[in-house]
């Protein structure tokens, strides 16, 4: 298959119309393959050869949604220095949009002998055995979809998991209970509202991975607090397929509870990942860069330093790190519609070295606002990637009272962003899990907690 050069940015698969750009953070491969999965489950390896600031990327012409795929990093498998890298591991794309299948636990998603931990297990092969990356489809009609936006004083959260809140529904047909289409069938979307709910907070709905442990006992993992995929919604809750049609699936219960007055918060968890520490498996950033996306033991890295009790912690100072949780939310605000999100241990984010940091910059990057143009202004050309280096607007502390005073885009003839995130008209609200005291301390925590219109020290001129 003849592969063109294609561009680093966006990373993961982007769709055209006629063929599709692929493109893979890892500033420790020596060289990454491209792998499509026909139908029948073989496999077609390219090259990807373009290489720009450690990101890998090519063009296939022809290629288009639905394509199952994966990537194989070939670098060094050096554990006790940290890294991972075996061409053998079929590896998620970390901005797939969707993803189908699930593991099962064969010893070949190991970096280890299942009878000799500390034998090396770098050369069985994955495919098979593994989960694969899909090429999606962004189209889809919204109509005049738009988020209810309503304000915190009248806001009633109902937190609620997509199979908990369907699977039993006696007015549910029964192929759609405990999915997406489920949620947004008019018998739950009404008994929402005859609660009086004004937003959802759904459980997470990020691809995770079913423990192998848990599936050898006939049990399975049903919180989901176990994402291996940020941009993916979990293909178990669809009714409707696993190749991209999740996707469809979930925009379309959004825009039923939009239509009824009712916001989409969504449980994320970006603290860690599915792939646990050096006894769990390979399944995506591990094979891909595992130095560059987890915190190591500073003086033993073929251990994970773990603060969240799963086996590892993401490493929230590398800047692509940072860059993949911020593109995620972005992704699900502006593509997905998705209205606002409640981050799963929140503490382990703020910790850039070892102590949690309130003026960390993952907080200063998701505590102020993208600023997008108010209606009356002219269209402003979208930001470029994002940056981890955060503006004085941007540093405040949820724990002031106030932020400073910045001037409102709103009032001046050339709107400007206090972010590097790409603007959208959309709104997000952010609930952090930190608590705190007093008025003035809530009135500032939720200010931290929205993606607004307008600059944070000027919202209400919009």
């Amino acid at each position: 298959m003849r592969i063109k050069p294609g561009r680093s940015y966006p990373l993961g698969a982007t769709h055209d119309g006629s063929g599709t750009n692929f493109s893979l953070f890892s500033e420790a491969a020596q060289r990454v393959e491209l792998a499509l999965i026909a139908p029948d489950g073989s496999q077609e390896c390219v090259d990807l050869t373009e290489m720009d600031g450690f990101v890998w990327h090519g063009y296939l012409p022809g290629v288009g949604p639905g394509q199952r795929y994966g990537f194989r990093v070939h670098g060094p498998y050096e554990p006790d220095q940290g890294h991972r890298c075996s061409p053998a591991k079929l590896l998620l794309d970390p901005y797939a949009k969707a993803i189908d299948g699930q593991i099962d636990g064969d010893e070949s998603l190991f970096g280890y002998r299942f009878d000799d931990h500390d034998a090396p297990n770098d050369t069985m092969d994955s495919l098979g055995h593994t989960m694969l990356s899909v090429v999606t489809d962004t189209a889809f009609d919204w109509g005049d979809d738009r988020a209810p936006d309503l304000a915190y004083h009248h806001t009633i959260i109902y937190e609620a998991h997509v199979k908990g809140l369907t699977q039993t529904h006696p007015g549910l047909p029964e192929e759609i209970r405990g999915t997406y289409a489920g949620i947004g069938h008019p018998a739950i979307v009404e008994y929402l509202r005859w609660l009086g709910v004004t937003a959802l907070e759904l459980m997470p709905v990020h691809q995770f991975v079913q423990d192998p442990h848990l599936k050898e006992r006939g049990l399975s993992n049903y919180w989901g607090y176990n994402t291996i995929g940020f941009f993916a919604p979990h293909n178990a809750y669809s009714s409707s397929g696993s190749r991209g049609q999740q996707v469809t699936e979930f925009k379309s219960m959004v825009k039923s509870l939009h239509a009824a007055g009712i916001e989409v918060i969504l449980d994320v968890v970006y603290n860690h990942t599915a792939e646990g520490n050096e006894l769990g498996p390979t399944l995506s950033f591990k094979g891909i860069d595992n130095a560059s996306y987890y915190r190591l033991v500073d003086d033993d890295p073929g251990h994970y330093f773990d603060t969240t009790g799963t086996g590892n912690s993401l490493l929230m100072r590398h800047p692509h790190v940072l860059q993949l949780i911020m593109d995620s939310l972005r992704y699900w605000v502006e593509d997905m519609h998705v209205d606002g999100f409640r981050f799963d241990l929140a503490a382990t984010l703020a910790r850039q070295f070892h102590e949690v940091d309130k003026l960390s910059v993952f907080f200063a990057t998701t505590g102020v606002a993208p600023a997008p143009p108010c209606p009356s202004s002219p269209p402003v050309s979208p930001a470029p990637p994002i940056s981890i280096r955060a503006t004085g607007a941007a540093r405040w502390p949820a724990s002031t009272s106030s932020p400073p005073t910045t001037a409102s885009p709103c009032e001046t003839s050339s709107p400007t962003t206090t972010s590097t995130m790409t603007p959208t008209a959309r709104t997000a609200r952010t609930a952090l899990t930190t608590t705190s005291r007093g008025t003035a301390a809530r009135k500032a925590r939720a200010r931290t907690r929205r993606f607004s219109r307008c600059a944070p020290a000027s919202s209400a001129t919009c």
